[in-house]
């Protein structure tokens, strides 16, 4: 019998890389996706091409959706300038990006629907994030009665799972899983303002956090830094 598929969410930063281990780990044949949505650099995605081969991937896509047409984040707009000084507590920062994982489990629907495979594993995360309202359980939760209600394999039987085996974890114990399962987190890009190297500035929330995961879990942090 051949293995189960699962189309992967994979960003090329450290949560998206432990989500695709842990797949392969669950014995999905998997397929990796990424997506191109006007971001403001592209060293993420180039590091994702490298993790996909690394972890072993059957296949690994970019898809493209211009979500920087319309603005409203620090991630997609130039003007707005990314918070370097933390994030208020409550609060949704400036990075948070509208609309983007719902657009991007869109994509990853369509493709697992071609693709016949009954998974999705995206790499959110509800305990050390920024406050993003399309991290939470109760989300996911609905994305997974929509796309079984909504898709042509559902109808027909195939149940769909959305699995986001990271999202009550917090960083440290993220870092301590993907250690474990092989990840080389220094392949990996979580830096919301990384150079074209993909050097990564420290400052950042995205940076702070993965940081303090290393620190947490203690081993040492193979992060690159400008």
């Amino acid at each position: 019998m051949s293995a189960p598929r699962a189309v992967v969410l994979l960003s090329g930063g450290l949560d998206s890389a432990t989500c695709l281990a842990i797949a392969r780990a669950e014995g999905y044949e998997t397929y990796a996706l990424s997506v191109a949505y006007g971001q403001r650099h592209a060293a993420e995605l180039n590091a994702a091409t490298r993790v996909a081969a690394a972890l072993g991937a059957k296949e690994h896509r970019v898809g493209h959706v211009d979500l920087g047409q319309f603005g409203g984040s620090a991630l997609t707009d130039a003007n707005i300038a990314v918070p370097t000084t933390g994030v208020e507590a409550g609060g949704i920062p400036v990075t948070y990006v509208p609309a983007r994982n719902t657009v991007m489990l869109s994509l990853a629907l369509g493709w697992a629907e071609v693709l016949k495979a009954n998974a999705i594993f995206v790499g959110v995360n509800a305990v050390d994030y920024s406050g993003y309202p399309d991290c939470r359980p109760e989300f996911i939760a609905a994305f997974e009665t929509m796309a079984n209600l909504a898709t042509k394999t559902g109808v027909e039987g195939l149940k769909l799972s959305i699995h986001a085996p990271l999202i009550h974890l917090s960083k440290a114990q993220i870092v301590q899983r993907g250690t474990a399962l092989g990840v080389d987190y220094g392949m990996t890009v979580s830096c919301y303002q990384a150079n074209d190297e993909g050097h990564a500035c420290g400052q950042c929330d995205a940076c702070r956090l993965r940081r303090a995961g290393f620190e947490a879990a203690g081993l040492a942090d193979p992060t690159r830094y400008a």
